[in-house]
């Protein structure tokens, strides 16, 4: 059975409001899900004495109190909890992972509502769902609707490019710009082996793999995710208006996403900022076109903590208790 916002959440303790517990709380991302917590309100956090974070024993006996586990941990400590968790049976709680390590996984829903009309219904019923990342986020919402209709073949060489705050780089890279001994600006992951590349493939449903490259700006937080399109090598050559089309109808109705008119201060100016989102789970999608040329870019809008993060792991959290969106 599907939950509806109508239907009040079956807690394990019976009580009206579910219980939550945030494993990995300290790290940027997790810090973000509390703040969003405490400002929505609706549910327990629950919370382990510092001392017992890697007290295997202790973590299981918190777990079974509660009816949802976020964590927000590295690759290898979130495979860690998973397998404690899997073996706790009937009394496991539903798990929401914010690394990397099972963004992949077939067994594992996805996090972005938006992806597809059932994709909100698949985290609802959910037992173990990835969060996204924060520049696939951007990516799949600006792809994978021009390649279901058709306007972009699934072997297109594509390419995204990417710059966010430093705030996404952990506490090393947040420390380095906030001392002054990071440079401005740089370009990474020119190894061609970024860690979220798999992911965005998979979910834009590009058969061929894209190159992907991010950068860093002096700048805590805020995103901006471009793909460049020679519109005549696309499949029917669709103009602006097309893409645009295309990107509305899909997200039609959506709370989050937007699929920018043709027509705004961005397209006239010519320019885009990425800070314009911060502290929000928005996400903007925007098409610069030249007819004349025929060329596109395409362009996300996000905040890297907010729907790259925070946000998008409070607003699963929501489908996975059965809660209202917020």
């Amino acid at each position: 059975m599907t939950l509806t916002d109508s239907q009040p959440p079956k807690t394990k303790s019976g009580a009206a409001t579910p219980a939550v517990f945030v494993d990995g709380a300290s790290g940027t991302t997790g810090l973000g899900i509390q703040e969003r917590l405490r400002e929505l309100g609706g549910v327990a956090v629950k919370h382990i004495a510092e001392d017992k974070r890697k007290d295997a024993g202790a973590k299981r006996a918190l777990m079974e109190e509660v009816d949802l586990v976020i964590l927000c941990l590295p690759d290898d400590a979130a495979k860690e909890t998973v397998a404690l968790l899997d073996t706790m049976g009937n009394a496991a709680p539903k798990v929401l992972d914010a690394s990397t390590a099972y963004r992949v996984a077939p067994d594992w829903a996805y996090g972005f509502p938006e992806l597809a009309p059932d994709q909100a219904d698949k985290i609802r019923t959910a037992r173990k769902v990835s969060n996204p990342g924060c520049y696939p986020t951007g990516a799949i919402a600006l792809l994978r609707p021009l390649v279901d209709d058709g306007l972009l073949s699934a072997d297109y060489p594509v390419t995204v490019n990417a710059v966010s705050g430093y705030s996404g780089g952990g506490k090393s890279m947040i420390a380095s710009f906030e001392d002054g001994t990071a440079p401005s600006f740089e370009l990474y992951g020119l190894g061609f082996e970024h860690k979220h590349v798999p992911e965005m493939q998979l979910y834009a449903r590009l058969t061929r793999r894209p190159i992907f490259i991010p950068s860093v700006g002096n700048f805590r937080q805020g995103m901006l995710v471009s793909v460049p399109l020679q519109l005549d090598t696309l499949p029917g050559k669709p103009n602006g208006t097309e893409l645009q089309a295309a990107l509305a109808k899909r997200y039609a109705g959506s709370s989050h996403v937007v699929a920018m008119p043709l027509q705004n201060e961005a397209v006239k100016s010519g320019r885009i900022e990425p800070e314009a989102l911060n502290e929000t789970n928005k996400l903007e999608l925007y098409v610069f076109a030249s007819d004349k040329h025929h060329q596109a870019v395409l362009v996300a809008r996000l905040d890297n903590l907010g729907k790259g993060a925070s946000g998008a792991a409070v607003q699963n959290m929501r489908l996975m208790l059965g809660l209202p969106d917020a």
